[in-house]
C-alpha cells in the first residue's frame, strides 16, 4: 500500500510556476522519489539514465532535441551521467517552454553538479523515509494530517493542546499501531506491504545495507576496501544519540583521525545520518563544543547491528530527533537543530531554533515521567541569545503533565502523529 507523501504538496505548487521548470529531488535510495515523481509528474516523461544501454545515448542529444523528443521529462539516477546536467541547462536556457525532473541518490555528486550548472534555474525537494502522520494514511488520497509539532513550527506562537492523557484520543489505537510499527522497522516506504512478514521486512533492511548503502558509498568515496568503513558504520549506530570522539574512533578502529571524518560525512551525504552542531554562541559560559550524530532510520540502524528490538535509551532519542527534523523538512521550515552540553552538567538533547525563539526538547524512553526529568530545561534563558517559546519532555509516558509554566510532558506519539 502507498503511503501519501507529505512533499506532494509542495511539488504540485511548484510545477506550474516559473521556478520549477527544473525541479531536483534527492534522498536516499528506496525513499519513495520515483513514486512520488509518477504520482505528482504523470504528464512527464519517465528515463532511466541507470539503464547502461540507453543512459549514454541521452548525452549525445542536442538542446534542439531534447526540446523536440522531451519537452517534459524525469531523469532518474541523473548523478550516473552528471554531464546530462549541462544537456539540461542549454536545453533550459534555449527553449521557455520546456520542465525536467532530476532524480539522485547522492547528496555529493548530484548536487555539487547542480549548484555549478543549475544555480537560480531549479527548485531541490529532499525526500525522507517516512514520517508518522505519512504511515497513518492508506492511499494518495488520503489527507495527511499535521503533527502537534508541525502545527507548532507554523504557529510558535501558538502552543500546542494535548488531550489530558493519549489514553483519551480517539485516535490513539491507530496512532499507537504506527508507533509500535514505526519503532520496529523505521520509515523505508517498501516495508509497509501488508503482505510482508516481519521476518521478510529485517531481511530487506539487511539487504538494503550491503547492496545500498555499501554501493553509494563506493561510488561515492572511490575506494575499494569497504571494511573500515564497515567497521566505523557499525561503531557510529553503537554510538548513536551520542557526541562524537572522532580520535577515540580512529584509534579503535586503526584508522586517521581524517578518515574517520571523510567518513562520517558520506554518511550525512548519503542520508543515514543526521548530524547535530553544538549550541555555542554565550562566549561566557563553557560549552561542549562536539556534534551529536543520529542515525536516521530505526530500521537501518538495527540491520547495521543485526539485531532485533530492545532500543536503548540513545537510540531512542535519535528516533525522536530524527523524526522531528524528518518533519520539519516536510513543512519546509527553516528552523536549526542543535544539542546544548555544558561542563557543569547541563544537557537539552534538542534545541531548535526558530526566528523568535527556540524550542527545547528533552527525550525520555520512560513510561513515567517526572518534574525532575524536566530539570535541564529549566532557567535555559540564562543561557541563550533567544527565548525559550517552549519546553517540552517526550516519552512514553501516556499522561500528560505540565512540569512548569513553559515545560509540557507528553507522549511522543501523540506530539508527532
Amino acid at each position: 500500500m502507498d503511503k501519501k507523501r507529505q512533499m506532494e504538496v509542495q511539488v504540485e505548487k511548484m510545477k506550474d510556476r516559473k521556478t520549477g521548470r527544473i525541479m531536483v529531488f534527492t534522498g536516499a535510495r528506496q525513499v519513495g522519489k520515483t513514486t512520488l515523481v509518477r504520482q505528482v509528474l504523470d504528464d512527464y516523461v519517465y528515463l532511466s539514465i541507470e539503464d547502461p544501454v540507453t543512459g549514454p545515448t541521452y548525452l549525445q542529444l542536442t538542446a534542439g532535441q531534447w526540446h523536440e523528443l522531451y519537452p517534459k521529462a524525469v531523469l532518474d539516477e541523473v548523478q550516473k551521467l552528471p554531464e546530462l546536467v549541462e544537456s539540461i541547462k542549454a536545453t533550459y536556457d534555449q527553449f521557455p517552454d520546456v520542465r525536467y525532473a532530476l532524480l539522485g541518490s547522492s547528496q555529493l555528486l548530484l548536487l555539487q553538479k547542480v549548484r555549478e550548472s543549475l544555480a537560480g534555474r531549479c527548485s531541490i525537494f529532499t525526500l525522507y523515509p517516512l514520517t508518522l502522520p505519512e504511515l497513518l494514511t492508506n492511499g494518495w488520497d488520503d489527507e495527511i494530517q499535521l503533527s502537534a509539532w508541525q502545527r507548532l513550527l507554523q504557529q510558535p506562537d501558538q502552543k500546542p493542546s494535548f488531550w489530558p492523557s493519549f489514553v483519551l484520543d480517539p485516535a490513539m489505537p491507530k496512532k499507537a499501531k504506527a508507533w509500535t510499527y514505526y519503532q520496529r522497522f523505521g520509515g523505508y516506504p517498501a516495508l509497509v506491504d501488508e503482505e510482508m512478514t516481519d521476518d521478510e521486512r529485517y531481511l530487506w533492511l539487511k539487504d538494503y545495507v550491503r547492496t545500498y548503502l555499501e554501493r553509494d558509498v563506493r561510488d561515492l568515496a572511490s575506494f575499494r576496501d569497504l571494511e573500515p568503513y564497515v567497521k566505523l558504520q557499525r561503531a557510529l549506530a553503537l554510538q548513536t544519540g551520542q557526541t562524537v570522539n572522532i580520535l577515540g574512533l580512529a584509534t579503535a578502529l586503526g584508522i586517521s583521525s581524517k578518515t574517520v571524518s571523510r567518513y562520517l560525512e558520506y554518511l550525512r551525504l548519503s542520508y543515514q545520518t543526521v548530524t547535530l552542531q553544538p549550541w555555542q554562541r554565550n562566549l561566557n559560559k563553557r560549552l561542549v563544543k562536539t556534534p551529536k550524530i543520529h542515525y536516521m532510520d530505526y530500521g537501518l540502524l538495527q540491520a547495521v547491528l543485526q539485531k532485533r528490538g530492545g532500543m536503548t535509551g540513545a537510540e531512542f532519542e535519535s528516533l525522536i530527533v530524527t523524526e522531528l527534523y524528518k518533519q520539519a523538512q516536510n513543512v519546509l521550515s527553516d528552523a536549526a537543530f542543535y544539542h546544548l552540553r555544558t561542563h557543569d552538567g547541563k544537557e537539552v538533547d534538542l534545541l531548535v531554533e526558530l526566528q523568535d525563539g527556540y524550542i527545547a526538547f528533552e527525550i525520555k524512553m520512560a513510561e513515567h515521567v517526572a518534574k525532575t526529568d524536566a530539570r535541564h530545561l529549566m532557567d535555559l534563558d540564562a543561557i541563550l541569545d533567544k527565548p525559550v517559546l517552549h519546553s517540552f519532555v517526550l516519552s512514553n509516558d501516556v499522561e500528560t503533565k505540565q512540569l512548569s509554566p513553559n515545560v509540557t510532558a507528553v507522549h511522543a506519539a501523540a506530539f508527532l502523529s
